[in-house]
């Protein structure tokens, strides 16, 4: 199903991915959306902060996407909107793969009590900090995946807007996203951030197809 936005009125974009992703949640258990910038994230997330009680948040993102929040959210920025203007709790967001921060975003993360699992951790206990992750999930009422390709090295998927050196491995992505997905409590995910238009051999959109693929 394609929701058609109008990308020369973004304020009404948003209320139509809104309003789309509350009645898609309502309907379906599980649900998968692909973009797209991660600004579309804002609204698919805040219609399921509306529809399931007490949501997990786990982002893959290179970026933390908590600057300022401004009128319409933007893929810097849809993170901190959602949190501060919108009431999605910060303590039930979980960041991995970050590891490209402006000092605004630390002090806001820091204030937040917002999770952050960078790079460093991750090479050092990948099935440890799965492990935690898991039990964060597991816990939950529910819980939504937002996956930025740029998560990944570019090695792996360089048909992206922000590439930022040092990320995971695509082996090691899909080991972690096959664990999530065998708990009962995963309601969906969103892919963003591939622009095809960049990739080379197609690798990065094959690598999008992989990850939709374990998803389901």
């Amino acid at each position: 199903e394609e929701i058609h936005v109008d990308l020369n009125n973004l304020e009404e974009a948003n209320h139509l991915i809104y309003e789309n992703s509350k009645e898609i949640f309502e309907k379906n258990f599980k649900a998968f959306f692909l973009g797209g910038d991660h600004c579309i994230s804002y609204s698919i997330v805040k219609a399921f902060n509306k529809v399931q009680e007490n949501p997990l948040l786990i982002i893959f993102d290179a970026h933390a996407d908590c600057l300022e929040p401004t009128k319409v959210p933007t893929h810097e920025n849809w993170l901190s909107k959602l949190i501060e203007e919108d009431g999605f709790n910060p303590r039930n967001v979980i960041l991995i793969s970050t590891r490209d921060l402006w000092e605004k975003e630390i002090e806001f993360l820091k204030e937040k009590e917002i999770n952050v699992i960078k790079m460093d951790v991750l090479r050092e206990d990948l099935d440890g900090i799965c492990d935690l992750v898991m039990e964060r999930a597991r816990n939950s009422n529910g819980f939504y995946i937002s996956l930025d390709i740029d998560c990944l090295d570019p090695a792996f998927a360089p048909a992206t807007g922000y590439l930022e050196p040092g990320g995971m491995s695509s082996r090691d992505l899909i080991h972690c996203i096959k664990r999530l997905v065998l708990l009962d409590n995963f309601r969906g995910a969103d892919i963003v951030e591939i622009n095809p238009d960049k990739d080379v051999n197609g690798m990065t959109v094959k690598m999008g197809a992989k990850l939709l693929a374990e998803m389901i």
